[in-house]
């Protein structure tokens, strides 16, 4: 069994994994790390291997606890890819941006991919039907719009967000929900649409904390997996160990 491990920005997942098959989910915040992976440590005691990705700071200590605990694998800019970087500045490729890219071209080899993670930040990574990773974009994500407002404005609120079905705000508040999911949705229609002009047969996948939240929202065709990083890392393990 392998254990997969996302640590993101605030939030840590993880899932358990035979061969391709997830049997167990986790999320939790950062800060109580150490309690949760005792936690699975003893519920999955048999665990083979562990691969970790890691965009956040993880403490020290817990970092050093899973190492003791299991033969760990840390996903880093030189392990095994299974595609080829043509990003000008390779090294600051973000790790989860790569694990993700990885998936994408494990899962579809010979399809053009988009994959749109919609987390703290909205990514966008292209990957070529030959496998070639050519480079996206980045923006701010629904939680990071909405707190912006709130730190750069005198008198705007600090809302979560909602469900919207309009487009005009009829208050201060509704406005700011409008703008905000309206606007990323048509940000992320408007990505799709421009690469699929100049992509043939795109493969689009929406993944991230957001990923559920958005999908019935957009115009365009996609599959939503809010998972599919670790899923992503089960595979980039499997790929790494091939014989």
């Amino acid at each position: 069994m392998l254990l997969t491990i996302d640590v993101g920005n605030s939030r840590i997942k993880v899932a358990v994994f035979e061969h391709n098959k997830q049997l167990d989910f986790y999320v939790f915040e950062i800060e109580k790390a150490l309690k949760n992976f005792q936690k699975i440590f003893e519920k999955h005691s048999n665990l083979e291997k562990i691969i970790l990705s890691s965009v956040g700071k993880l403490d020290v200590e817990v970092l050093n606890f899973i190492k003791k605990s299991f033969n760990t694998e840390i996903i880093n800019h030189d392990s095994k890819f299974p595609f080829t970087n043509l990003y000008t500045t390779p090294k600051t490729l973000g790790i989860d941006r790569m694990v993700l890219a990885a998936g994408a071209s494990l899962l579809y080899p010979n399809e053009n991919k988009l994959v749109i993670d919609a987390g703290t930040c909205i990514t966008y990574d292209f990957v070529d039907d030959k496998n070639n990773y050519l480079g996206g974009a980045i923006s701010p994500g629904i939680k990071v719009r909405y707190l912006s407002l709130n730190n750069y404005t005198a008198n705007l609120p600090l809302l979560d967000k909602k469900e919207v079905d309009f487009f005009i705000g009829d208050s201060t508040e509704n406005a700011i929900h409008s703008g905000i999911i309206n606007g990323v949705c048509h940000e992320i229609d408007g990505f799709i649409s421009q690469y699929s002009l100049k992509n043939q047969d795109l493969t689009i996948i929406l993944t991230g904390g957001d990923a559920d939240f958005l999908a019935k929202r957009l115009k365009s065709t996609i599959f939503a997996n809010s998972n599919f990083l670790l899923e992503s890392l089960n595979l980039l393990s499997l790929y790494i160990h091939q014989k």
